[in-house]
């Protein structure tokens, strides 16, 4: 399995850049081991007013049971959010906190 190699915060700035892609291969290395991890406790977003905000929220890994929803972290630029996600991710990967 591909492991994220946290010297490599080139990759962060290149998603930070352009979250919605396209992303070069070794980004997408990166994104599919992020995106592939397991459901309890994975950090998504969830769009509380239909394309003007996003709210931070952690799956149960359970059918029938609620997202748990981080009201205090909300986003009205889908890009920043997804720009959250991906460090939240990076760090849990990685051991490393990006910046910015």
């Amino acid at each position: 399995m591909y492991k994220i190699d946290p010297a490599k915060t080139e990759l962060a700035e290149e998603f930070k850049a352009n979250p919605f892609g396209p992303h070069s291969a070794e980004l997408q290395k990166v994104l599919n081991v992020m995106r592939w991890e397991p459901m309890e406790g994975k950090h998504v977003l969830v769009n509380t007013v239909p394309h003007k905000e996003w709210c931070l929220a952690q799956l149960p890994g359970k059918r029938g049971v609620p997202v748990t929803l981080h009201e205090d972290v909300k986003f009205t630029d889908l890009g920043e959010a997804e720009w959250h996600i991906f460090k939240i991710r990076w760090k849990k990967h990685t051991g490393v906190e990006l910046e910015g």
